[in-house]
């Protein structure tokens, strides 16, 4: 009896389990954007920004794409809080759609919450957000979790990164950041937080991987001020164009002040762009008068030299203002001799060939173009290879993760965190959904969560493996032929077969082919109307009619499109229609 209690005292003492920390990205990593991250200890969950990422070529007419929240949404009651690192569009971009369905608080600096407001403002006005402005040097309680904002540069101002105190040890996000020490604000990165956590301890290092392939240090931004003001001096008869991130408010501001120095007025194009210098100006982050701005619908009023117009399009987005001037068609820019433009930012990952398409397109219109990073237009708001060693080396966690990156940065990054003397088998490189687990004695990934992105076309969204995308593929690379059919009750043709095609034959190529569809469906009906005499389905018509047609395609090309068929049933004085089996398919 004795034995069996000792052994039923050792059964009940092992089958306790001391509580892990649990680190999951949903997003951001192997990948730039779409950033989201979480911290799980017991009851208690936190969510790490809540960003979008752009579309690729392949993603036909998508906006964006942002994470999947189903882990988040199972379990909601978990979570005590999103804490945000800073405004750009890939940590804050998906909350317009996310957060609605989550309804819990989020934690942001000032200028990063008037940001956030102005999406909800736009995308879910009726969402009522729980905001709670946050300063550097706060300290906040959201379950388990003590967490503790500290400064950082980066190219847009207040940015932060964070301090979170958990019961298993301090887990330190940088948050996007780079070490200038000369930030246009004058608000330095946290150099003697950052060095007494790492004297106390960090057990958990979470880091921006964007630039670790460059050697050296980011230039300071003021590097760039500098370089306006010289291409101001040397372009004085000419009307200057500047196209940069909206979101890039330290860049816009010395482009303003230049601008105010050279006695030039200036014009914003682009709604992003308007909104955002609007949100610093209404939150004091720009001190600009009103008289130094004129409307787009002005500038005729205007010498060339006496302007300076800041727009949106960097990136080569298709109806941004750049590349409408790009094209020709912007309603109030005509770009020519007279006018400078200058490219202010490096193509994004993926976006290489529309930035090449822009500036092939600018230099048709006839102006001059500056947009080489060699000419100092633009400089990084990331840190380069030296300033993440110093990073690692400040902090000199225990365990380290590399964030926001393809994954071939977070490969380099990896290995420079050994060459400081990050143990190997303490550096994670972690894909969607992995979960990091770290207790006392150990930390590794132990399982996955469920992940995915979801697309965003408008106002709406859906799953990215749903079928959408296929069905824009299948229709831009091979078209469509559209079927429309019209029966009685009797399943009699009541009128002639119409057959349309878009993006699959030009009609005057294609009479032979058209005459032998519609001799194909006209006798898939009648022979279908014969064989069925009951219960007839529009579902089946359509089935049958797709069948015939698509035989008689093979035989004009290798590559059919996508057959689309419109069933029609006269009921009485009127129609009765519908797309039968109306999901686009071979």
């Amino acid at each position: 009896m004795q034995r069996n209690a000792a052994k039923c005292k050792k059964r009940s003492r092992n089958s306790r389990r001391t509580t892990a920390l649990r680190f999951i990205p949903l997003g951001g990593v192997g990948e730039i954007g779409k950033n989201m991250n979480v911290l799980e200890y017991g009851n208690d969950m936190l969510v790490i920004d809540c960003g979008l990422m752009f579309p690729d070529e392949e993603m036909l007419g998508i906006d964006f794409v942002i994470p999947d929240p189903a882990y988040l949404l199972e379990n909601k009651k978990k979570i005590r809080g999103i804490i945000i690192t800073h405004g750009h569009d890939d940590h804050i971009g998906a909350l317009p759609f996310i957060l609605p369905e989550l309804d819990c608080p989020v934690y942001a600096t000032k200028l990063t919450l008037g940001l956030i407001k102005g999406k909800l403002e736009e995308i879910a006005p009726d969402y009522e957000l729980k905001a709670h402005e946050i300063v550097a040097g706060d300290e906040i309680e959201l379950g388990c979790f003590k967490v503790r904002p500290f400064s950082v540069c980066h190219s847009i101002p207040d940015g932060v990164g964070y301090a979170i105190y958990t019961p298993a040890g301090v887990v330190l996000h940088t948050g996007d950041f780079k070490l200038d020490p000369t930030p246009i604000d004058g608000r330095a990165t946290d150099y003697a937080l950052l060095a007494t956590l790492g004297k106390e301890g960090v057990l958990l290092m979470l880091s921006d991987s964007t630039n670790v392939e460059r050697d050296g240090f980011t230039p300071s931004e003021r590097m760039v001020g500098k370089t306006m003001e010289q291409t101001f001096r040397l372009y004085r008869n000419k009307r200057i164009i500047i196209s940069s991130f909206a979101s890039n408010l330290h860049r816009v501001q010395q482009v303003i002040e230049t601008a105010m120095r050279f006695n030039r007025k200036v014009v914003l194009i682009g709604r992003s762009m308007v909104a955002n210098v609007a949100r610093a100006r209404e939150l004091g982050y720009m001190d600009v008068d009103d008289d130094v701005f004129v409307q787009p619908s002005q500038i005729e009023d205007f010498p060339h030299n006496k302007l300076v117009v800041v727009t949106t399009g960097s990136q080569g987005e298709p109806f941004s203002g750049l590349v409408l001037m790009s094209r020709g068609n912007h309603k109030y820019i005509k770009l020519g001799s007279k006018d400078l433009v200058v490219i202010s930012a490096l193509p994004v990952p993926g976006n290489e060939r529309l930035v090449h398409r822009t500036i092939n397109d600018l230099f048709r219109q006839g102006c001059e173009v500056i947009y080489e990073a060699e000419q100092n237009v633009h400089v990084s708001g990331h840190a380069s290879r030296e300033e993440l060693k110093m990073m690692l080396s400040l902090v000199n966690p225990t365990y380290f993760v590399p964030l926001h990156g393809e994954y071939r940065h977070l490969v380099r990054h990896k290995q420079l965190a050994e060459e400081v003397g990050v143990p190997a088998r303490n550096v994670f490189i972690m894909e969607k959904g992995d979960v990091l687990s770290i207790t006392k004695k150990q930390a590794r990934i132990s399982k996955k969560v469920p992940v995915g992105a979801y697309i965003v076309d408008g106002r709406t969204y859906g799953d990215l493996k749903g079928g959408l995308l296929g069905e824009r593929k299948d229709l831009a690379e091979d078209g469509v032929v559209c079927i429309s059919i019209a029966h009685d009750p009797y399943g009699n043709l009541v009128a002639p077969v119409s057959v349309e095609s878009r993006g699959f034959l030009h009609r005057l190529d294609a009479n032979e082919l058209y005459s032998n569809i519609e001799e194909a469906v006209e006798k898939a009906v009648k022979t279908f109307r014969m064989g069925n005499k009951a219960g007839k389905k529009d579902d089946d018509v359509a089935s049958r009619v797709k069948s015939a047609v698509r035989k008689v395609l093979r035989k004009f090309s290798l590559s059919p499109p996508v057959i689309l068929v419109m069933v029609n049933e006269v009921q009485g004085n009127g129609y009765a229609s519908k797309i039968a089996q109306g999901e686009l398919a071979r």
